[in-house]
């Protein structure tokens, strides 16, 4: 492989990799079209999904939907809105489990799953790439 070849593969790899970084931070809150939730606070929507609140501001029920475990959305949402990291996020449940307080949100498999469940639960609340938010979800205005 002569030197040029490799400059232009490590070209390639780094414009990619830089690619995928740009799309980070895409992750948005969403509840179903016919919730009447439109805002929460970051800490409101951290508490639902922490399990420290099970209930919307105007006292209807909030029931999380995560993604599953080692998902990128997942990842990326509980780094974004609640500071924590895989490992600090299973620390967590593990001790609220371990101590009888509560139980983790139920778990999907990926965005599309989510965004079925939510239609399939107007109470429900989740978390998908911007980019796949249509007519049947709406992004919550957190603040």
């Amino acid at each position: 492989m002569t030197l040029m070849h490799r400059l232009g593969c490590i070209a390639i790899g780094l414009a990619l990799s830089l690619g995928a970084g740009a799309a980070a931070g895409d992750v948005v809150a969403v509840v179903s079209a016919r919730n009447p939730v439109t805002t929460l606070s970051k800490n409101q929507v951290v508490d639902i999904f922490l399990g420290k609140a099970s209930r919307f501001p105007d006292g209807s029920p909030a029931v999380p939907v995560d993604q599953a475990e080692g998902a990128a959305a997942r990842d990326e949402f509980y780094a974004k809105f609640a500071g924590k990291s895989p490992a600090q996020l299973k620390a967590h449940w593990s001790k609220i489990i371990f101590t009888g307080r509560g139980q983790p949100p139920r778990e999907v498999s990926n965005d599309a799953a989510v965004k079925k469940f939510i239609i399939e639960h107007p109470n429900s609340i989740g978390y998908i790439e911007k980019n796949l938010v249509d007519g049947s979800v709406k992004v919550l205005s957190v603040q």
